[in-house]
């Protein structure tokens, strides 16, 4: 009787294991049930593509060349530069060898044709945006200092808003039904935040929560919420910073009872995981699988309930991803897998952090660092690469991102890639790994 008992329990642990594994790995459509894929309601042959839905934006940085005077002009640099937190995202994962398919909506402007013509020249299809006289393209003008932070900006963005909606979206299910993944940023209205989401959960694919902003990041309580209701719908990862976590955990709480961190303070890493446990134990508590917390140049914290559950994919989801394999191939001989994949699931209190350090960097411009980190982590998960060597490819990506003028830089280094995923995975420590008490 112990014998069948403990085969009992071994099948239920594994069933457990194998759910939460299909939820956050990637899954090729059978070619012999599925060969045809929908497009906007037009069924084609082809592979299925990451979705991504969110705001495609034409910045406009200004650089002052000395310490900028308030109430008068300074001499400086004004640099047109493509941008959007989603559209960013997209184009980093494409030129590391992942092509998304791009949900979005831009007008017939200056701004929009810019926009357009630089998808269409990368050879990414611009059928899911929508384009269309009466939108306003978003524009943002981010005012930097004379290191590249940014100081101030100015959003005109309620495009996204207007024009993203929930109708739109749903004119795309077949994409995102089919998707490896799916990832959403914050500036969709919480009427399309919903919406995708339910997409997405009707056919269990991995939602990635994008933040975008402090206030932005306050509308994960509606799709939250709808998780209550749709116990099967559920936000994988999200991609907070402090301020934004801290913001995330307040309105899932309904309460501000998270002060945020404390800025002039240099913090340990050990020290500044301890101040943020309590926010992101709440995020992890309200469904969220795992938090990707960026922290600049102090790197990333994972975390997730129980240990890290993404394992490396099969060599069939290699090949419909990343189709030369060249990114999976040069990562997982510079980074071989050394981490226990789940190790706790049936934990529900058990707590899993992981510290991931930064890279070294001569800093251009920091402001498309933390769309090329979500980028790199993504289009490494779409090549077959496990969480652990995701993050180290996207920490990578936010190096090269820092360096260069654009958000995203021209074309990616595989070999330059690797050697820095390499120096950050090797580096990463265990911060936290026991039952929340």
């Amino acid at each position: 009787m112990a014998s069948l008992g403990g085969a009992k329990m071994e099948s239920s642990v594994q069933r457990r294991v194998e759910a939460i594994s299909r939820h956050l790995l990637l899954r090729r459509p059978n070619p012999v049930l599925s060969p045809i894929l929908l497009k906007g309601g037009q069924p084609i042959n082809g592979e299925a593509e990451p979705v991504i839905i969110g705001g495609m934006v034409l910045d406009i940085h200004a650089t002052p060349s000395m310490p900028a005077n308030p109430r008068t002009t300074t001499p400086g640099k004004v640099r047109y530069v493509l941008g959007g937190v989603a559209r960013n995202v997209a184009e980093c994962m494409s030129k590391l060898g992942t092509k998304p398919y791009m949900i979005s909506a831009v007008g017939l402007d200056m701004a929009g044709n810019l926009l357009i013509q630089h998808w269409k020249s990368a050879g990414l299809s611009t059928e899911g945006i929508r384009k269309q006289q009466d939108v306003v393209t978003p524009v943002v003008c981010n005012i930097l200092d004379v290191s590249g932070e940014l100081a101030a900006a100015v959003a005109s963005v309620e495009a996204i808003e207007e024009f993203l909606t929930p109708e739109w979206i749903q004119q795309f299910k077949g994409n995102i039904c089919t998707a490896p993944i799916l990832m959403v940023d914050a500036n969709l209205s919480p009427l399309a935040l919903e919406a995708s989401c339910q997409i997405a959960a009707e056919s269990n694919i991995p939602v990635w929560f994008e933040p975008v902003s402090v206030s932005k990041s306050r509308r994960i309580a509606s799709v939250a919420n709808l998780q209550l209701i749709w116990r099967f719908m559920q936000v994988s990862i999200a991609s907070p910073n402090e301020d934004e976590l801290v913001a995330m955990a307040n309105a899932l709480s309904c309460a501000n009872v998270f002060p945020p961190i404390e800025r002039g303070n240099k913090y340990s890493a050990e020290s500044l995981f301890q101040k943020l446990k309590p926010a992101i134990w709440l995020l992890l508590e309200k469904g969220i699988r795992m938090v990707v917390l960026t922290l600049g140049s102090d790197g990333v914290f994972l975390c997730s309930r129980g240990g890290p559950t993404v394992k490396r994919a099969s060599l069939e989801r290699i090949k419909a991803f990343d189709s030369s394999g060249r990114l999976y191939k040069v990562v997982t001989s510079s980074c071989p897998p050394h981490w226990h994949d789940a190790t706790d699931l049936e934990r529900d209190s058990h707590l899993f952090a992981v510290h991931f350090p930064a890279l070294p960097a001569s800093v251009v411009r920091l402001t498309g660092a933390g769309d090329c980190l979500v980028g790199g982590t993504l289009a490494s998960i779409c090549a077959g690469l496990n969480i652990m060597q995701s993050v180290a490819v996207g920490i990578a990506a936010a190096k090269a991102a820092v360096e260069a003028e654009a958000n995203v830089p021209g074309a990616f280094s595989l070999a330059t890639i690797a050697d820095g995923a390499r120096s950050v995975y090797s580096a990463a420590k265990v911060l936290f790994n026991q039952p929340m008490l």
